[in-house]
């Protein structure tokens, strides 16, 4: 794994649902790509958790940036505050790509693989929803 591509957070309201697209985009990309995944409350339920969130964006954090894939309105939501709890300047780098959390995942760490910018791995991705 290296440090100079864009880094990969997956967030999912199940813990499974985000560890197997973890596990499918590690099975089809490799190891050339940082992937993080968080999933479920604090209490083991299904929901997500801004400070999980953060944690897996600094587990993955790279100068490149890193993209965040979603699968419902609240993980946006708590990917956004964990983003505004980064330290000063490094929330810019981060963003939440509006894109099927599995599919999306696999494109973008694909497109990051190639060490592509933030904003063509987001690109990428997003083209799914088109």
């Amino acid at each position: 794994m290296t440090a100079d591509t864009v880094g990969i957070v997956i967030v999912s309201h199940s813990p499974k649902v985000a560890e197997g697209a973890a596990d499918m985009v590690r099975a089809m990309v490799g190891d050339g790509v940082r992937v993080a995944c968080c999933g479920g409350n604090p209490a083991g339920g299904l929901g997500t958790d801004a400070a999980r969130i953060l944690a897996a964006i600094e587990e993955v954090w790279s100068p490149q940036g890193v993209a965040v894939l979603v699968d419902l309105g609240g993980a946006e939501m708590n990917a956004e505050m964990a983003i505004e709890m980064l330290d000063e300047g490094r929330g810019a780098q981060v963003r939440v790509c509006n894109a099927p959390i599995v599919e999306g995942a696999v494109v973008a760490a694909t497109e990051a693989s190639a060490g592509s910018s933030l904003d063509a791995v987001c690109a990428a991705a997003e083209e799914l929803c088109q």
